[in-house]
């Protein structure tokens, strides 16, 4: 497990001035990392610190990092970076904090000129995604889904013994502010007996995940132990795995989400590390007396002291007329990522357990992460229901979102803009934050 040290000191204050105000999301305690560029240059790794990009790539080039980072940080993906051994990277993690500090003997000139204003950057994907994967995490979503189609058994047998995911989609996983394209695909019978129609997505909803990415990852043939699986973890993300739910409830049985899934899922630019979050790792959910222990490979007492993120998230709409007319978003609902059943070091240890080759880049989701009240929920399949798990409603019975121009939401409409965001904070450390996750809908084509 990370350890706390001075990079994480509360009283650390940087000579970059905005990274000092208490609500960046980026003080000199978070240094997460990007790949940006600027204007038609080839893409480059930055890390964030106050409202600016240090070019990593320059900086690189001038000898302000050690000579075993130069050829990973000049690269233009973080791929061969995420596959450094944990010691390593907090090296240069602790380096960058030095750098940046206001007490720093480094040049800061030589600094400010590999440094770039966020608002001249262009993002992009963080890494080359191999692999993507999307697990079912949160047991109160599980629930939640579970009562609207199957009221008296919602959680199915394997639920509480197993972390259940599907294989996604990674050549559609997009960078926030890609705008997102309504899908068109096959629907149920209207009747018993007829024939599926093909159309539009009418039911378009958005997902309020997490994304981790992994790190060092593991031959073809071998394990990685829980014990060991926060040495595998790279950093984390926000994600929005968007589903079209009417194409989905017509195609998910009997092998899972395909289409309804795969048109885009998006990403925050930012990666925040697993070093950086050490002091927001809480105990694991405790699981209600009667549940089932985890099985050895997946039980282990660190994981369960310090397998959990304190992570709040929220989940934010705009319509166009709202932004035409200047609105402020509408606030959809607020969650928190502790609200888990399995912990990202379960999900990890449990995908590589048969063997299966894990490599540095690839990325999970956590699934819908939602809570126990109405406003935690983080799906509008779940926040629309008029219903919960001790009191489901039969059928589709929907109270719908009202924003400030009167229209109504039961899903997504076109044009809607959906943003998400998130930040870790204590009574013991500073605030840090995951920067936004965004995507505007298009009529389908």
């Amino acid at each position: 497990m990370h350890q706390i040290d001075q990079t994480h000191d509360p009283q650390l204050k940087s000579w970059v001035e905005t990274a000092n105000d208490p609500k960046s999301d980026f003080p000199i305690q978070n240094l997460p990392f990007c790949v940006f560029q600027q204007g038609d240059r080839i893409p480059a790794i930055g890390v964030g610190i106050g409202d600016q990009i240090l070019n990593l790539r320059i900086a690189a080039d001038k000898g302000m990092v050690g000579d075993e980072f130069v050829e990973s940080l000049q690269a233009n993906t973080l791929n061969s970076f995420m596959s450094f051994e944990m010691e390593k990277r907090l090296e240069l993690r602790q380096l960058l904090s030095s750098i940046f500090s206001s007490e720093t003997s480094a040049d800061r000139v030589a600094v400010e000129s590999a440094m770039v204003s966020q608002t001249d950057a262009t993002f992009c994907l963080p890494c080359r995604i191999g692999d993507y994967t999307d697990f079912y995490a949160s047991v109160y979503h599980a629930t939640n889904v579970g009562c609207m189609f199957r009221p008296d058994n919602p959680l199915l047998p394997n639920y509480k013994h197993i972390p259940i995911g599907y294989h996604g989609r990674a050549s559609s996983v997009v960078i926030s502010g890609t705008e997102v394209r309504r899908p068109v695909g096959q629907k149920a019978p209207a009747e018993d007996g007829g024939s599926p129609t093909r159309s539009p997505c009418a039911l378009l909803d958005y997902e309020l995940e997490v994304g981790f990415f992994v790190g060092q990852g593991n031959a073809l043939g071998e394990t990685i132990p829980i014990e060991q699986a926060d040495n595998h973890l790279f950093g984390m993300c926000l994600l929005n795995d968007w589903s079209a739910r009417d194409i989905q409830k017509w195609e998910y049985q009997p092998l899972g989400p395909f289409l309804a899934k795969s048109f885009a899922s998006t990403i925050s630019p930012w990666v925040v590390t697993m070093e950086a979050l050490a002091p927001f790792r809480v105990p694991a959910l405790i699981r209600p007396k009667g549940d089932p222990e985890p099985l050895d490979y997946l039980s282990d007492p660190e994981n369960e002291s310090h397998g959990g993120v304190d992570l709040k998230l929220e989940v934010l709409l705009t319509s166009q007329q709202m932004r035409e007319q200047s609105l402020s978003p509408k606030h959809l609902s607020s969650g928190n990522f502790t609200n888990m059943y399995w912990t990202i070091g379960q999900i990890l240890a449990h995908h590589a357990s048969n063997g299966c080759n894990l490599q540095p880049g690839d990325l999970m989701g956590s699934g819908t992460i939602s809570g126990t009240e109405r406003e935690s929920r983080g799906s509008l399949l779940e926040l629309t229901w008029d219903g919960d798990s001790e009191h489901p409603l039969p059928g589709t019975q929907r109270t719908p979102i009202v924003l400030p121009t009167g229209e109504e939401r039961k899903f997504l409409a076109d044009g809607d803009e959906v943003i998400m965001r998130g930040y870790c904070e204590n009574e013991s450390h500073r605030r840090i934050g995951f920067g936004e996750c965004r995507g505007i809908i298009l009529p389908a084509v």
